[in-house]
């Protein structure tokens, strides 16, 4: 059996709240679940201290069982120091620009360069 730390949605609709759970992977987002080890409220402000609710003895429990964590707890639980910080994916570079327009613009830039050392 696969286990995974979750979020599982709650609250009413434009008004989110989520429970933190641990859930087997193949049941659903807001289905059954095996235990409830925290709470999440997103409108609240950052610094608020009921923002992010753990019990934190249970969580690292069920890592060192086995459970995974998401990708948004995986952040929150390293910023409690209670796993590894996740690597952050390279960004793509699909927005940078062409070779052939790095090109031309590295060539204005030695031509400026240039006219700045001739005056």
């Amino acid at each position: 059996m696969s286990l995974k730390i979750r979020l599982a949605r709650a609250g009413a609709k434009k008004r989110p709240f989520y429970r933190i759970v641990v859930a087997d992977s193949r049941s659903p987002r807001d289905g059954r679940f095996i235990e409830k080890v925290g709470t999440y409220n997103p409108m609240l402000p950052h610094d608020h201290a009921d923002r992010v609710t753990l019990d934190e003895e249970r969580i690292k429990y069920w890592l060192s069982s086995g459970a995974q964590a998401t990708d948004r707890l995986a952040r929150f639980f390293s910023d409690r120091g209670l796993m590894a910080k996740p690597a952050r994916p390279e960004q793509t570079k699909k927005p940078q620009p062409k070779a052939k327009a790095q090109q031309r613009a590295k060539e204005a830039a030695d031509r400026a360069a240039a006219a700045a050392a001739g005056e």
